[in-house]
């Protein structure tokens, strides 16, 4: 064991070892004649001359002064001999000052041959008394042979046996070992070795911290009688001593570390099961994360899909309009939260399994229906309802809106219908052509043609009444009841006036042929004034119907049919004008031939001044529909700006998210560098991506005020929101599963002890042979392999395929490729290993007991080994005595060995 050692003496540095390894470094020169503190020199002579006298009785000697009793060289090399083991030269048996100096240097010669170098440090000093330097030298030996050995955990030998006695004196009140010197003074560190590794010699409770003396001397005894350490220091020279000499007590408390150097077997049992203990519990702690994560959010699904497949149409527009904007904060505000808690459960769930593979673990089984394909398929059944969802109220908000249309429309024209209807039953019903003159049945039966010209001329309007009824029964309205009530009401009239009519007619005809004075003015007055009155009755009905479009082209062709209308006006109003001239000869006949009118036509009831002021109301709609259509015009405009807006963004984002996804499907392999630069470079990929986002939030707002203005095509672009968003939260999916690819490598990498040299030659050669894109096919592998140096037989090549493709998918991932190489390259804990250091504890015992476990392991994995361990049953096995060899293997998922 190679060990380096750094110290420095207190001696003022009057003297410095030098291992061959750099065990000690002189850090300055030392001044030869500088004097010793006497406190610390009284507590050296004592302690040493106490050290050499515990090896000395060995051989039934001892020293009593040490500068005087080792001048002649014999007891030095008697001690060496005692604490070496081996045999030095034999020494000069004169009592001349050069046999003397003689045998001190071969005393030193010895010690030099064990790697120590000595500097100033010579035979005569030795010889002549120099107490200074004989302490150096004795110092120098309990260095080599007492303390060089200790190592704890890779530190030095003062390191070492300092972290040694922190961590033994640790769980104890009123210590804190901090150094060799104050941190000894009181004694409680020194009965609380004692009382670690031998509670039986010493009640730790019953001692007081202001009783230093007393605390030192029960140490001392204790130490001495048991435990078989002389008594190397005084009470009270330590106690009054502002700062004890540091070889000293380093010096005494070296010989505890000997002499409980056999319970530190079993703390590194202990260790080893606390680090595996600590790993169980870790990948306990993930697995019940992942449980409840994936049960919360395969709950959410299953409340939110019966929402989503509830296809119950509202009544009413803003019922409907009210349904989108919750479907769009759900989009919005309730799914993107989960999109990232179903990524995190899918990263979480790959973290494990590596975690679980590189501790040697069996792999994690989550809960039936709780596997990451069971949350995929989930999830995939509620984006399915969900796109149905979406398209389903659309297309209730177009029927509604058709609906309303529709509504109003049936509305209007029942409206008209029953206001020409009303009275006409009752006029054809009654017998007024029996006690009329000649002139008047004439008019009469001229009248009567009038009017069947003009329910013919209605029946048109009755059959779309009808057809409107029955569109709005075929689009499931809701007040369909009363539409077809009102519209049978209609139908049945419409029926009883043709029954009336023809009843009527065939009165009139009857007695005809004994009326024949007809007043031919009057009869063509009544006959062109009814169709041009339906005329105007059609062109007000059309100016003021209401109309629905969803683009220019239809807001155009609207236009051009009301432009058609206005060309037909001039025809119309010589039409009106000649239905008023004829009215105008009647006058003139009148007041030429002095007859006296009673100023009712008897053919008609539409006069003059009511054509006058239906054409007046005509003209005055012309300019209102014009200024309706304009209106329309410059909303269709506004709506098509929208659909530009929005298919400028889409056209640029959907693009760009296509070109990340396949540029993030190349990085892994097209990065160069360490795993860290990696990491960092997807980071950075990552938060442009992220960056980005403020791209997609803007096109949202387009979307919304598209779907405010009730916008639902766009012909610009082949990207709908949906796409955008789909393609967004498997962009941001992506990058996010690509860094944890590389964290596993990188866990990988640092659980295995594997290079970043090695990763790289992994990484090289993989890609040399990679033909389809982060994967090989099996004969591709087999080729890698070879050229990395193995030599593959067709049976053994078919065992490591087992291992990197378990589930015979005929790939080869990197991922697999990394875990093979580094199970090739790295150790790991077995079931054999925890097992034989559970036997270090349990004293070679087949069982272990409940007070054996608390007392060598933290509380924690204490209570956690025996909450898991099964009792144990055997012969002449105490009770409560633990099975820790059926415990060792289940945590490595094998059967009891």
């Amino acid at each position: 064991m190679d060990v380096s050692v750094e110290t420095q003496m207190a001696y003022s540095n009057s003297y410095t070892i030098h291992h061959e390894e750099t065990y000690m470094t002189q850090e300055e020169d030392w001044d030869r004649d500088l004097l010793l503190d006497p406190a610390w020199e009284k507590q050296q002579r004592k302690t040493f001359t106490a050290w050499c006298n515990s090896h000395l009785r060995k051989a039934g000697t001892q020293i009593e002064n040490i500068e005087e009793d080792f001048r002649n060289g014999l007891k030095l090399m008697l001690l060496l001999e005692v604490i070496s083991g081996e045999r030095l030269p034999k020494p000069d048996k004169g009592k001349m000052r050069f046999h003397k100096i003689a045998n001190v240097n071969k005393a030193l010669d010895f010690i030099c041959s064990k790697g120590v170098k000595l500097v100033s440090i010579g035979a005569e000093e030795i010889v002549d008394g120099n107490v200074k330097m004989t302490l150096g030298m004795i110092w120098t030996i309990i260095l080599r042979f007492a303390i060089q050995d200790i190592s704890v955990e890779e530190t030095s030998a003062k390191e070492g046996l300092l972290l040694w006695c922190q961590r033994k004196t640790a769980p104890y009140r009123n210590v804190n070992v901090q150094n060799f010197h104050i941190s000894w003074k009181d004694g409680l560190a020194l009965c609380a070795l004692i009382h670690r590794h031998r509670p039986d010699l010493i009640d730790y409770s019953k001692l007081r911290k202001d009783d230093p003396i007393g605390n030192l001397n029960t140490a001392f005894d204790v130490a001495e009688k048991f435990l078989d350490i002389p008594k190397m220091l005084d009470a009270e020279d330590i106690v009054n001593t502002p700062k004890p000499d540091e070889k000293a007590i380093m010096t005494y408390v070296s010989c505890f570390y000997h002499a409980f150097a056999g319970a530190e077997q079993a703390e590194t049992a202990a260790n080893r099961i606390c680090k595996v203990l600590a790993v169980n519990q870790e990948n306990e702690k993930l697995m019940e994360e992942y449980e409840k994560l994936a049960s919360e959010l395969l709950e959410w699904i299953r409340r939110t899909i019966p929402w989503l497949e509830n296809r119950v149409a509202e009544q009413t527009m803003r019922a409907m309009q009210q349904k989108l904007e919750d479907f769009r904060d759900y989009r919005r505000i309730h799914k993107p939260p989960r999109v990232q808690e179903k990524c995190q459960l899918e990263i979480n769930f790959n973290t494990l399994q590596t975690k679980l593979r590189l501790s040697n673990r069996p792999a994690f089984m989550p809960s039936e229906g709780k596997m990451v394909s069971d949350i995929a398929n989930a999830w995939k059944g509620l984006e399915q309802v969900e796109k149905g969802y979406e398209e389903w109220l659309l297309t209730e908000i177009r029927r509604l809106e058709r609906l309303d249309h529709l509504a109003e429309k049936f509305k209007q024209k029942c409206a008209m219908h029953e206001s020409w209807t009303g009275g006409k039953e009752d006029l054809l019903s009654q017998k007024d052509y029996e006690s009329a003159s000649l002139m008047e049945i004439r008019a009469l039966m001229r009248k009567h043609e009038a009017f069947e010209s003009d329910l013919a001329a209605h029946q048109d309007r009755v059959e779309q009444i009808a057809a409107i009824a029955q569109e709005l029964n075929e689009l499931d309205y809701h007040d369909a009841a009363t539409v077809n009530a009102r519209c049978q009401g209609i139908c049945d009239q419409w029926d009883n006036l043709g029954t009336l009519t023809q009843k009527r007619r065939d009165s009139l005809e009857r007695v005809e042929k004994l009326w024949e004075t007809i007043d031919q003015l009057y009869l063509e007055f009544a006959k062109r004034a009814a169709p041009f009155n339906n005329w105007m009755d059609g062109a007000m009905e059309d100016l003021q119907d209401m109309f629905i479009v969803h683009s220019i082209e239809e807001i155009q062709s609207l236009i051009t049919a009301h432009d058609q209308f206005k060309a037909t006006l001039p025809e119309a109003d010589k039409e009106r004008m000649a239905t008023l001239g004829i009215h105008n000869e009647i006058l003139k006949i009148a007041q030429t031939y002095g007859i006296k009118l009673s100023g009712i036509n008897p053919y008609t009831n539409l006069s003059p001044q009511d054509i006058s002021t239906k054409w007046d109301t005509v003209k005055h709609l012309v300019p209102l529909r014009d200024q309706m259509l304009q209106e329309e015009v410059a909303r269709q405009q506004a709506n098509e700006r929208l659909r530009r807006q929005f298919a400028a963004q889409a056209n640029i984002i959907g693009p760009w998210i296509q070109t990340k996804m396949e540029e993030i499907s190349h990085v892994s392999v097209d990065i160069a560098g360490s795993l860290e630069e990696q990491m960092n470079s997807l980071k950075q990929y990552e938060q442009n991506i992220i960056n980005y986002k403020s791209n997609i939030d803007k096109l949202e707002g387009d979307h919304q005020l598209s779907q405010e203005s009730l916008i639902f095509d766009n012909k610009h672009t082949n990207y709908t929101m949906e796409h955008i968003r789909v393609g967004w939260e498997q962009l941001l999916t992506t990058i996010a599963r690509t860094i944890n690819e590389v964290e596993n490598q990188i866990l990988t990498r640092d659980a295995k002890g594997i290079s970043q040299e090695q990763l790289n030659e992994f990484r090289a050669s993989f890609n040399h042979f990679d033909r389809r894109n982060g994967m090989m096919d099996p004969d591709d592998f087999r080729a890698c392999l070879i050229s990395m140096g193995y030599d593959l037989g067709e049976v053994e090549f078919a065992r490591i395929m087992t291992l990197v493709d378990p589930n015979n998918t005929g790939v080869v991932t990197f991922q697999a490729f990394i875990d093979f190489m580094t199970r090739e390259t790295a150790e790991t804990d077995t079931a054999e290993q925890v097992m034989a250091s559970f036997k270090i504890l349990a004293s070679d015992k087949s069982y272990i007991t409940v007070e054996e476990l608390r007392r060598e392991l933290p509380p924690e994995q204490a209570e956690y080994c025996i909450s898991r361990m099964t009792r144990y049953i055997g012969p002449e096995s105490p009770p409560g005595a633990l099975d820790y060899i059926s415990f060792s293997s289940a945590l490595y998922g094998e059967s009891d060995l």
